[in-house]
C-alpha cells in the first residue's frame, strides 16, 4: 500500500515515513491509530506529549528491519494488578474503580474487589497491589474491610517480597484517628516486605484533588516500573488510559455529580414531628426533573449547604474585614466576595488539629502553639470538641490573618450526606430526604447544624439546593424479592427503609419484612407513622416493632425489642433473612450488634466465639449491612 501525496496534505518526507509504517500494521494497530488520532484531535491535556512519543515510535518502526517490526508487533504478556477497596459509603469503591479503568488502559489485567470478597491465598501472587480504604468512626476499618484488616495483621499474612504496592487513605480530619485504616495497611504491607511504588496519600472529606493526584502518581509509577516495553507500547497505553477515562465520563447517565451538583427545586418541606416536642425533623422533597440523575434504595444525596449568615457576619465583624473584598476561591483563580466565600466555600463550624496547626502561623498567642504540642493531645481534643472558627479567633488572638489567607487556613465546606427516603419507581423525578434539625448549646454559645438548620429555617418551597447522588453499593436490599429483610432504624435512621419498602411495593416483592423503629415519644416522634401503618395493612410490611424511650419509666430501645423477639429473629436468620442497620454508630449500632450476637448465641446454642463467627459470616455474605454515622 502506497500513500499518494498528490492530493494529500503530507510532505514527501512524511509520506515516505508513512509508506514504511503502514504496511507493517495489523488490523488491531490500525484501529488503535484511528482512535489515537481522534483523541489527539480533541486537544486533551497531554496529547502533545503522547503525540511526540508516538511519532518517535512510528519513525523507529519505519526504520526497523522486518524482524524488529514483527517483534514489536507481537502482543505483550498481560500485566496483572490487584485493587482492593474498603468502603462504607462508596467513595473508596468509586476511586478504586477509576484506578481499575486507568490501569486497564495501561495494559493491565485488573482484579477489582471489596476486601471481604477477596481470596487472601491469592495475595502473595499479586505483583501489583493497590489499596483504597476509608476510616470509619474512631479509627476503625469499614465493615467490608474488617476481615482483611484482621488477616493482614495476623500471623497468617504471607511475605510479600515480590509485590509492589500503593495505598490511598480516605478520612476526616475532624476525627482524632484521621485515615488510620489506610495508614495501617500502608505500614503493614511494608512490614510484610512489599515495595511501595507511590507514596500514600491521606484524603480529607474534600478528597477529589488529592485522590486524582494519587491516581496520577500510581500511573507514572507503574509506567516507570514497566518501562522495558517499547515507546510505542507506552504511548499506546497512555492514550488508551486517557480514552478509557474520557469514555467513562461520556458514558455517565447525568452530567451532574459531586464536582458539578444539580440545583434541585424544593417541592415540599414538612415537619414530621408533633407540636408538643422540641424536635424538628424535616421531610424534604426535591425535584430531579431534567437532571438525568437516578438512584436506587440505599443510596444517599449529597447536599452542599450554606453556612449560617449570622455566624459569618460575626466572624467578619470580629476581624473587621470588608465583606465585599474579593478572595480566590477556585483552582483556576476564580474569585468571590469575602462574605460569599465564608457562606459557601469554607468550613467554619468545625475545628480540626490540622486547622490549629496552620493557625499558629497567624496567631500572636503562645498558648495556641503550646496547645498543639504532642504532649497536650488530650487538651487539644477537649478544646476542638464543640467549638468553631469564631471561638478560635476570640480565644487565641491577636491575629495577623488576612482575607487572602483563608484558602490556606480553612478546608472546603464539605457536602452533607443524607440517606434517600424514597423509591424513584414510586416517585419519578423526585428524591426525598429526612433531616433532623441539630441545635444545642456548648461553651456558652448556641450551636446550629449547618445543613439541618438551613433546611428548617432558611429554605422554602421553590428554592433550590445543590445536590448530587452518592451511590452506596454496600447498603442494598436483596436482589431476590422473596428474601426476608430485617430493618433496624431508629430516628432518622428509618429513612432508607422507607425507600426499601416503597421499592418492594412497586416491584411486588413477596418476601417477609420486619422493621424495628425507635424514638423518644410515640405521639410526637413516630416518623412516617402513616406510611408504616398503611404498609402493614396492605401486607407490604410484615411486622413492626417500636420502642419509645420516653414513654415509660424504663427506657426501651430497639435492641431491647430485638432481644424480646430473639427466637423469631433467629428463625428469620436461619431462613436466609438479610439484616440492615442505619443510624447512630457510636451507641445504637454497637448496642444492636451486641443484641444480634446475644440472640445468635442463645437461640443457636453457640459460644460467644462461634456467635461472633456466625455474625461475621453474615457480613461476609452481604446479609448484614450497616449504614451508620
Amino acid at each position: 500500500m502506497q500513500l499518494l501525496v498528490t492530493n494529500s496534505p503530507f510532505t514527501g518526507e512524511q509520506a515516505e515515513l508513512l509508506n514504511k509504517l503502514l504496511p507493517t500494521l495489523t488490523e488491531a494497530q490500525i484501529h488503535w491509530l484511528n482512535g489515537y488520532l481522534t483523541f489527539y484531535r480533541s486537544g486533551s491535556a497531554g496529547a502533545a506529549a503522547l503525540a511526540s512519543s508516538a511519532i518517535e515510535a512510528a519513525v523507529a518502526v519505519a526504520s526497523a528491519s522486518p524482524a524488529a517490526v514483527a517483534e514489536a508487533a507481537a502482543p505483550e504478556v498481560p500485566r496483572e494488578a490487584t485493587i482492593l477497596f474498603g468502603s462504607q459509603t462508596g467513595n473508596s469503591q468509586r476511586l478504586a474503580g477509576r484506578l481499575a479503568e486507568q490501569l486497564k488502559g495501561q495494559g493491565f489485567e485488573v482484579t477489582l474487589s471489596a476486601m471481604n470478597k477477596y481470596k487472601t491465598n491469592n495475595l502473595k501472587k499479586a505483583p501489583y497491589l493497590f489499596v483504597v480504604a476509608s476510616t470509619h468512626g474512631e479509627g476503625d476499618p469499614p465493615d467490608n474491610a474488617i476481615s482483611f484488616h484482621e488477616f493482614l495483621h495476623s500471623k497468617r499474612a504471607p511475605k510479600l517480597d515480590g509485590t509492589k504496592f500503593a495505598v490511598l487513605a480516605l478520612g476526616d480530619t475532624s476525627y482524632e484517628f484521621f485515615c488510620k485504616t489506610g495508614q495501617d495497611f500502608d505500614k503493614r504491607l511494608e512490614e510484610l516486605g512489599a515495595e511501595r511504588i507511590a507514596a500514600r496519600v491521606d484524603c480529607d472529606v474534600d478528597f477529589e484533588d488529592a485522590a486524582s493526584g494519587w491516581l496520577t502518581s500510581v500511573s507514572a509509577a507503574v509506567s516507570a516500573a514497566t518501562s522495558a516495553g517499547s515507546a510505542s507500547a507506552s504511548a499506546a497505553s497512555g492514550v488508551a488510559g486517557a480514552q478509557a477515562a474520557v469514555a467513562g465520563a461520556a458514558g455517565s447517565e447525568s452530567e451532574y455529580s459531586r464536582a458539578n451538583p444539580f440545583h434541585a427545586e424544593v417541592l415540599e418541606s414538612l415537619n414530621l414531628n408533633g407540636r408538643d416536642t422540641d424536635r424538628e425533623t424535616r421531610h424534604l422533597e426535591l425535584s430531579l426533573e431534567g437532571s438525568g440523575l437516578t438512584y436506587s434504595p440505599g443510596d444517599a444525596v449529597g447536599v452542599f449547604p450554606t453556612n449560617d449568615p449570622t455566624l459569618v457576619d460575626e466572624i467578619l465583624s470580629y476581624l473587621k474585614w470588608n465583606p465585599d473584598e474579593a478572595v480566590v476561591t477556585g483552582k483556576n483563580g476564580e474569585t468571590s466576595p469575602l462574605r460569599t466565600a465564608l457562606l459557601h466555600h469554607y468550613e467554619i463550624t468545625v475545628l480540626t488539629k490540622p486547622l490549629l496547626e496552620k493557625a499558629v502561623a497567624f496567631s500572636g498567642n503562645a498558648k495556641l502553639a503550646d496547645l498543639i504540642k504532642p504532649d497536650n493531645k488530650d487538651e487539644l481534643k477537649a478544646y476542638i470538641g464543640g467549638r468553631d472558627l469564631l471561638d478560635l479567633l476570640r480565644d487565641y488572638g491577636p491575629w495577623t490573618l488576612s482575607p487572602g489567607d483563608l484558602g490556606q487556613l480553612l478546608r472546603k465546606l464539605p457536602p452533607r450526606l443524607y440517606s434517600i427516603a424514597s423509591s424513584i419507581n414510586s416517585h419519578p423525578d423526585e428524591v426525598h430526604l429526612t433531616i433532623r434539625k441539630v441545635e444545642y448549646e456548648t461553651h456558652g454559645r448556641e450551636r446550629k447544624g449547618v445543613c439541618s438548620v438551613q433546611v428548617s429555617e432558611r429554605l422554602s418551597v421553590g428554592d433550590t439546593l445543590p445536590v448530587f447522588i452518592q451511590q452506596n453499593p454496600n447498603f442494598k436490599p436483596p436482589v431476590n424479592p422473596e428474601t426476608p429483610v430485617i430493618m433496624i432504624g431508629p430516628g432518622t435512621g428509618v429513612a432508607p427503609f422507607r425507600a426499601f419498602m416503597e421499592d418492594r411495593e412497586e416491584l411486588g416483592a413477596t418476601g417477609p419484612s420486619w422493621l424495628f423503629y425507635g424514638d423518644r415519644n410515640f405521639v410526637t416522634d413516630f416518623l412516617y407513622q402513616t406510611d408504616w401503618q398503611r404498609m402493614l395493612k396492605d401486607g407490604v410490611l410484615t411486622k413492626l416493632d417500636v420502642a419509645f424511650s420516653r414513654d415509660t419509666d424504663e427506657k426501651v430501645y430497639v435492641q431491647h425489642r430485638m432481644l424480646e423477639n430473639g427466637a423469631e429473629l433467629y428463625k428469620w436468620l436461619q431462613d436466609g433473612a438479610h439484616v440492615y442497620v442505619c443510624g447512630d454508630e457510636k451507641h445504637m449500632a454497637h448496642d444492636v450488634h451486641a443484641a444480634l450476637l446475644a440472640i445468635v448465641g442463645q437461640y443457636g446454642s453457640l459460644s460467644p466465639e462461634a456467635a461472633a463467627e456466625y455474625v461475621a459470616e453474615l457480613q461476609e455474605q452481604g446479609r448484614y449491612q450497616r449504614d451508620v454515622y
